[in-house]
C-alpha cells in the first residue's frame, strides 16, 4: 500500500463526518477542531482528487455524487478500523498481564505475595515470565518487569521496589555457637558465591576476608546460591528482600548486612500513560508489606 496515493488520513476523516453531518460546524464540534480546520481538510482532499466533493446547500452543505460515493466507502472503512481496534483492545483487556521477572525473586518475594494479591483481585490474570536476559518490553510483549541494579536502564521509567542490601546468611547450624562480629569469626567456612556476583564478593575481600585462603565455591544463578545456603552447605551473601521469610522463620540466620545506595529491585515498564490494570498492580506492588 503506497499511503503517499491517497490524502492523510485526518482529511479523509474530516470529510467523512462533514459529508454525514451536513455541516463544517458539526464536523467540527464531532472531532473536536475548528470550523476551518474541517474546511481545510475538505479542500486538501478535492485537491487531490481535483473533483468538488462538498457544495453549500442552504444553510449547511450536502456532498457531490462522487463526495457521497467517496463518503459512504470512508464510511464503511472507519466502521472497519473502529471494530478492529475495539477487537484488539478486548483482547488486550481480556490476556493475562505479562510479568517478566528474575528467577530468584520470583520464586523468594513475587511468588509467596501472590496469593494476597489473588485474593485481593479474584478476576485478574497475571502471567509470570522468570529469566534473567534483558527483554525489550513492548516488543516482547511484556506489560513490566521486575529487575535488579540501579534503576539507571535507557527507554524505561523505573520506580524503586525494594533495597536489595547485602546480607550475608547461613543456616544456624553451620554458624552454631559462633560470636560473629566481623568477616574473620567465618574465616573458617565455607563461602557460596554467584558467578555473576563480583560485586558482592569485592565487598566481602574489601571487608577483610581473604577469599583466596577460603573455601569459596561459585555457582551460576542465584537461585542455587540460595538453595545452597539453605541447605547449609556455606556462608553467602544474597540480597536480603529474597531471604526475609527464611530470617523471620529462623530457617536462616542474617550474620552481617550491608546497604549500596540506589542498589535494589525495581518496577520498569515503558514511559507514557499505564492501563488499569498495570496501574493496579504496580501501586499494590509498591504497597506489599512482607509476608
Amino acid at each position: 500500500m503506497n499511503w503517499r496515493e491517497i490524502p492523510s488520513l485526518a482529511s479523509l476523516r474530516a470529510f467523512e463526518v462533514a459529508a454525514r453531518t451536513g455541516s463544517y460546524s458539526a464536523a467540527a464540534q464531532e472531532l473536536n477542531v475548528t470550523h476551518a480546520a474541517i474546511a481545510q481538510h475538505v479542500r486538501t482532499v478535492e485537491t487531490h482528487l481535483d473533483t468538488v466533493l462538498m457544495v453549500r446547500e442552504g444553510r449547511g452543505m450536502a456532498p457531490t455524487e462522487t463526495g457521497a460515493a467517496l463518503a459512504a466507502e470512508l464510511s464503511a472503512g472507519f466502521r472497519q478500523i473502529v471494530a478492529g481496534v475495539q477487537t484488539a483492545s478486548q483482547d488486550v483487556a481480556e490476556r493475562p498481564l505479562a510479568i517478566s521477572v528474575t528467577p530468584s525473586f520470583a520464586e523468594n518475594w513475587l511468588m509467596p505475595r501472590l496469593t494476597r494479591f489473588w485474593a485481593a483481585y479474584p478476576g485478574f490474570s497475571l502471567s509470570v515470565h522468570p529469566g534473567m536476559e534483558l527483554v525489550d518490553l513492548r516488543r516482547d510483549g511484556f506489560d513490566l518487569a521486575i529487575r535488579y541494579g540501579r534503576g539507571s536502564w535507557p527507554g524505561v521509567e523505573a520506580t524503586h521496589l525494594v533495597p536489595a542490601n547485602y546480607t550475608v546468611a547461613a543456616t544456624p547450624s553451620l554458624v552454631d555457637g559462633r560470636d560473629v562480629k566481623d568477616f574473620s569469626d567465618l574465616y573458617d567456612l565455607p563461602w557460596l558465591f554467584q558467578t555473576d556476583g563480583r560485586e558482592a564478593q569485592k565487598w566481602v575481600e574489601e571487608s577483610g576476608l581473604d577469599l583466596a585462603c577460603c573455601q569459596a565455591h561459585e555457582v551460576a544463578t542465584g537461585s542455587m546460591l540460595l538453595s545452597g545456603i539453605r541447605a547449609g552447605a556455606g556462608v553467602g551473601v544474597i540480597a536480603g528482600a529474597l531471604i526475609e521469610d527464611d530470617i523471620a522463620t529462623g530457617r536462616l540466620v542474617a550474620l552481617m548486612q550491608h546497604q549500596i545506595e540506589g542498589l535494589g529491585y525495581y518496577i520498569i515498564h515503558p514511559p507514557g500513560a499505564l492501563s488499569e490494570r498495570v496501574k493496579t498492580l504496580k501501586s499494590w506492588l509498591l504497597s506489599c508489606d512482607a509476608v
